[in-house]
């Protein structure tokens, strides 16, 4: 065994592995879409395993509220502000230096994922909302990218991998979740709390997954949707079934891809506020739902029209002006990729 290779000797006994299996893992590259909760988890995994080329995608800074959870950063990056990309790729350095590592501080959306994903063998999902995801499958069913789905929010979590490979060609994301969810129906970190714990067993699973493709073990992968609340004791599997009417692996439109769907974002001039549209229609906005979610993050007014909270993420002041048709307006900043992540965080997508 080559010297390269001494570091992962355990892992290169374990059968079906070997040092065939070490070897296409140093080959390959993971583009790793988000790099908070799950995506530090991930990237701090794919890096002691030695995979060749991380890329890592991640518009957020450090905040001292991520170190209960976000297993890369330490208190040293919060009181700098360092990118979480560009701080992940220092901490994966420390850990192996052998891993190539491409930090990319940028939001991603429609007009830049392909460019992003470029190279890409497989992509893994930190993202911490559905239209993002919905993008990121539609990429890779696309351009038969695998896709290493996962969410985690209070202390459940779920997982899916999305491939279109052969004999192990799975269902897609929009097979088992065809529409996204209304704004402000589903809870998020920011408004109910997460578990660090459900965290690392979400992404340890993604990884695991990501591992057996990328070693040549498609066909270990499985093609179930796991499901666990690590509170409450509950884990279970979910058959993954193909929607025959599936708008993007049967009728392959590509609407998040190719900008019909998704959310647009506007600067409004002279009021320090972003604009937030969303192209898909839907169900009204559960305004009253939402006002009692976000009880507790700072003062909310809520009528049958709109809702308006102030709230503070980290020590900066935002206004949400939310509309029953989800139409947001995000005050106290210009920067629609800022607008976009408190619009994700409190908001939910």
């Amino acid at each position: 065994m080559s010297d390269s290779l001494d570091r992962y000797h355990r892992q290169i006994l374990l059968p079906g592995f070997g040092e065939g299996g070490q070897r296409r893992l140093q080959d390959a590259t993971v583009v790793l879409l988000g790099c908070g909760a799950l995506g530090s988890v991930a990237a701090d995994l794919l890096a002691r395993a030695g995979v060749g080329h991380l890329v890592i995608v991640d518009r957020d800074v450090v905040e001292i509220t991520n170190l209960q959870r976000q297993v890369l950063f330490d208190e040293q990056d919060v009181a700098t502000g360092m990118p979480k990309a560009e701080a992940a790729k220092r901490h994966i350095a420390s850990v192996n230096s052998q891993v190539h590592v491409t930090a990319i501080v940028d939001d991603i959306n429609h007009t830049n994922i392909a460019r992003l994903a470029e190279g890409a063998d497989l992509l893994c999902d930190g993202l911490d909302n559905f239209e993002t995801r919905y993008l990121a499958n539609d990429l890779a069913v696309d351009r038969g990218l695998p896709y290493a789905y996962g969410a985690a929010v209070s202390t459940s979590g779920m997982a899916f991998t999305v491939t279109t490979r052969g004999d192990a060609a799975t269902p897609c994301l929009r097979c088992l979740f065809e529409e996204a969810p209304a704004p402000g129906t589903m809870p998020t970190c920011d408004t109910v709390g997460v578990l660090a714990t459900a965290i690392t067993t979400i992404a340890s699973f993604q990884v695991s997954e990501a591992l057996k493709i990328l070693t040549g073990n498609a066909d270990k992968l499985s093609r179930r949707m796991l499901h666990l609340d690590v509170w409450n004791n509950d884990l279970y599997q979910l058959e993954a079934l193909r929607n025959d009417d599936c708008p993007c692996c049967v009728h392959r439109r590509f609407d998040y891809l190719t900008g019909k769907a998704g959310s647009s974002a506007a600067v409004l001039c002279g009021r320090d506020a972003v604009q937030l549209r969303h192209r898909r229609p839907g169900e009204p906005v559960d305004l009253a739902g939402l006002a009692a979610r976000l009880d507790g993050q700072g003062e909310v007014r809520v009528n049958e029209f709109l809702l308006r909270a102030d709230i503070r993420d980290g020590d900066k002041p935002f206004e949400i002006t939310l509309f029953s048709d989800g139409r947001a307006i995000i005050k106290g900043t210009q920067e629609p990729d800022v607008a976009r992540g408190i619009y994700s965080r409190y908001v939910g997508t």
